[in-house]
């Protein structure tokens, strides 16, 4: 059954507040445009940090639910230079030593691998390449950090004790140097040094316009060979389960600690990095962006709800004979009420409908021309048509109050 207010359903009082908005479009869109720009700026914000929770959790972070690392320093958050200079006077540099002591002595972890990081230009017949992430690696850090590999494979033990001149590339340089075949076998040069390649990785992707796939992995023992062994290592470790990541890092901890001397109640020298430090990172930052960005989508709701709410008393002064028509056939105070806060919710909700597509188009844009991974949720879209129905329903209270209010014998007197 569909209920009845004085003669209006439901219904009937969506289809007038859709005939007002038809009947006089571009004060309509005026009336709605707060609302729509709210809409839109919150589900595009919400687009923007769904996008980027999806995407950190499904690429930017290599270690995985149970891995991490250990670094020299690292800034997950605000920088601060000062603290910089006082941890790069503070921290020593990690050593390969350190890492043979934690292969030796860690009980709670698949594995504990070594890696280091420089940029190189490298070349193929006359294709050259600046820029590229030379990664010096031990063997086990494929499994550790799930590299894959679309052809070939990653170097072996044997091949790291040696100091064998062989890369694993990815993806970015086997499309720039040989796209027409495979690229195991080949020649690639780095820094002007002939590496065999035999295996290239699989597909990453990009994050914010840098490329996840434009490195060559060596041997480390090879990087050690050519550029040395004392900058830039970092240790690579993977938990035994989720479930003893923490005393599986707090166990190299203490054996970090140990191997460097530190007395109890010195600061650690060095930095544990796990996914979930950056997820934390990242949950910090995105709130700070969301708080910034409800407070603009507060105001952009607070102006269009205060100009619907004097569109509503318009309405209702233009209506008043109506209203004398209604209460005099029967029509109760609250069927009037009813009615004017329907029409308002559903002038407000359709601003939101609005601006929830205004949204999706800004989102297909971002996706397509720029490198944020936006991505809308559902919820988004029942959050930004609820929230602008609510603020219609809210600033609609005074009119619909006003027109319930008013006399029936001096509604009749009022001009049409």
């Amino acid at each position: 059954m569909v209920r009845s207010f004085g003669g209006a359903s439901f219904g009937e009082a969506m289809r007038v507040a859709f005939g007002s908005l038809r009947s006089s479009k571009l004060r309509s869109f005026l009336t709605l445009l707060g609302i729509i720009l709210a809409t839109a700026t919150l589900i595009a914000v919400m687009s923007v940090i769904h996008g980027m929770d999806v995407y950190i959790a499904q690429n930017v972070s290599d270690m995985g639910a149970d891995g991490f690392r250990v670094v020299r320093m690292a800034f997950i958050g605000n920088w601060d230079p000062k603290k910089f200079m006082e941890l790069n006077k503070k921290n020593p540099q990690l050593r390969r030593e350190e890492y043979e002591f934690l292969q030796e002595k860690a009980q709670l972890v698949q594995g504990v691998g070594m890696q280091n990081f420089r940029r190189v230009n490298t070349a193929f017949a006359e294709h050259k390449i600046d820029g590229v992430s030379l990664r010096g690696a031990t063997p086990n850090v494929a499994a550790l950090t799930n590299v894959q590999a679309v052809e070939g494979r990653f170097f072996a033990d044997g091949e790291n004790q040696r100091r064998a001149m062989v890369a694993f590339i990815g993806a970015d340089l086997k499309e720039a140097y040989y796209p027409q075949g495979e690229a195991v076998g080949k020649i690639v040069k780095v820094d002007g040094r002939p590496f065999t390649v035999i295996g290239v990785g699989k597909r990453q992707g990009s994050v914010f316009g840098q490329s996840l796939d434009n490195y060559v992995i060596i041997p480390i023992e090879t990087a050690f060979k050519i550029y040395g062994s004392r900058e830039g290592l970092n240790y690579v470790a993977q938990a035994k389960s989720q479930s003893v990541l923490m005393q599986a890092q707090d166990e190299i901890r203490m054996l970090v600690r140990a191997y460097r001397h530190l007395r109890p109640g010195q600061d650690d020298n060095f930095m544990i990095v796990s996914s979930d430090s950056l997820v934390t990172a990242w949950g910090q930052l995105t709130g700070a962006i969301a708080a910034t960005a409800m407070g603009v989508v507060s105001v952009f709701m607070v102006v269009g709800g205060v100009v619907i709410m004097n569109i509503m008393l318009a309405v209702v002064t233009e209506r008043t004979h109506e209203i004398g028509i209604r209460k005099s056939v029967g029509a109760r105070r609250r069927d009037i009420l009813y009615q004017f806060l329907i029409e308002s919710a559903t002038l407000a909700g359709s601003g939101g409908a609005i601006g929830v597509i205004l949204a999706a188009l800004l989102g297909w844009l971002g996706r397509t021309f720029t490198p944020v991974p936006m991505n809308m949720p559902t919820s988004a879209v029942f959050v930004g048509v609820a929230l602008s129905s609510i603020v219609g329903l809210f600033f609609g209270i005074y009119p619909a109050t006003r027109a319930a209010r008013l006399d029936p014998i001096e509604a009749l007197r009022a001009e049409r």
